[in-house]
């Protein structure tokens, strides 16, 4: 077997940021709530504090790096 496919390891920073739905839709969090949150509203923040789905041009990059989900 080749060493690729026999030592396929899990990006544990891509697994901290990254979470595969059952129907495989790849969800991560929003930018932009770190600092400078009192320039926005609360609208915003909330928005921000939800889920988003990665862009599919993205998908395949993301699941390469996790195998096993």
């Amino acid at each position: 077997m080749p060493k690729s496919i026999a030592r396929r390891k899990t990006k544990k920073a891509v697994a901290k940021r990254f979470k595969i739905t059952a129907t495989g839709k790849i969800l991560t969090s929003h930018s932009g709530r770190r600092h400078l949150a009192s320039k926005k509203n609360r609208k915003k923040m909330r928005q921000l504090s939800k889920t988003k789905q990665v862009h599919k041009t993205d998908e395949y990059r993301i699941k390469s790096n996790l195998p096993f989900h």
